[in-house]
């Protein structure tokens, strides 16, 4: 019988998230090098967004949805990290069933969010190289703005359908999560009943949030690289590719753990391999998404420079 989550609580009214290990030494090392890559990857997505917001040169659709991106990473790991970082030293690792649905729904939404943005950012690049002189007058503020809150649209309500698949299960014990935070695959196991429907959804809707950005990004680039054959002079040819050359980077990170972990019809054998894959794509790319954006990009370079120029004179 399908149960809604809040009649769940009559079976299981929290969950026990097991997390990385449970020797009281090796979390107390874990809980600093996991806040040291926390505090990093908001200070890092943070910077970005703070330069782009006070540098006016900045101001173009590129560094809007560039912003909008940092703003997703900032979001996707305090979704995790700061309860997982709580239980690294806590005594009780439990979380109640609608703290556990509630995390759910929000990394999903923002994970769903973050992928869909970037078939966004594929397009903004494409109209850049293959129409640059009219780049400002097809990618209108207007524009830019109903994009960027379309695809939040449809990561919120595509995450509700498989927050409410996964939590609408009957689950009646038992109640240990081999994870560190609540994801749909993981939470899915522990379920009393047959999983294979609410897996086919999740397959159908991980097809339509994967498959369908992943081609458009790959239409775009396809159409930049025959724009870029165009150029004449090997300069303009590099300068060219350098504007794609992060943004394919921070997509390959992102979409090859991310389909591996939700582009499957049943659970991964080795839970320990899903902690670390959903380590790597939660974490590890937010953290490393500033640093690919900043290393080759030489307007940030300079924003950077220019406000550290601001704080040295207003001393």
């Amino acid at each position: 019988m399908w149960m809604s989550p809040w009649q769940n609580q009559s079976w299981v009214s929290e969950f026990l998230l097991l997390g990385f290990s449970s020797d009281p030494m090796s979390n107390k090392i874990l809980f600093v090098v996991f806040l040291l890559l926390y505090l990093s990857s908001v200070l890092g997505n943070g910077l970005i967004i703070t330069l782009i917001s006070l540098d006016m040169h900045l101001h173009t659709p590129m560094y809007f949805f560039l912003c909008i991106l940092s703003l997703l990473d900032i979001s996707c790991v305090t979704t995790t990290m700061p309860q997982m970082l709580v239980h690294l030293l806590a005594h009780s690792q439990t979380i109640s069933f609608v703290r556990c649905w509630l995390q759910m729904f929000v990394f999903s939404a923002l994970g769903t969010t973050e992928c869909i943005f970037f078939a966004v950012m594929a397009y903004d690049r494409y109209v850049a190289i293959c129409y640059p002189l009219h780049y400002t007058v097809i990618l209108t503020w207007g524009l830019c703005t109903r994009l960027a809150a379309g695809t939040w649209a449809c990561g919120i309500f595509l995450s509700l359908i498989h927050t409410f698949f996964t939590m609408g299960l009957p689950y009646c014990g038992p109640n240990m999560i081999n994870h560190y935070f609540c994801e749909g695959p993981s939470v899915r196991t522990l379920a009393c009943m047959d999983t294979h429907l609410v897996e086919m959804v999740d397959l159908v809707i991980s097809v339509f949030v994967a498959a369908t950005p992943f081609f458009l990004i790959v239409a775009s680039y396809i159409c930049i690289a025959q724009a870029i054959r165009k150029i004449q002079s090997m300069q303009g040819r590099c300068k060219a590719f350098s504007t794609c050359a992060s943004h394919l980077t921070v997509v390959i990170l992102f979409y090859a753990p991310g389909t591996y972990m939700y582009m499957r019809f049943s659970s991964s054998p080795s839970p320990e391999q899903d902690k670390q894959i959903s380590l790597f794509y939660n974490v590890f790319t937010t953290l490393l998404n500033p640093v690919v954006y900043s290393l080759r990009n030489k307007d940030i370079k300079e924003a950077f420079l220019k406000v550290m120029r601001w704080g040295s004179m207003a001393k």
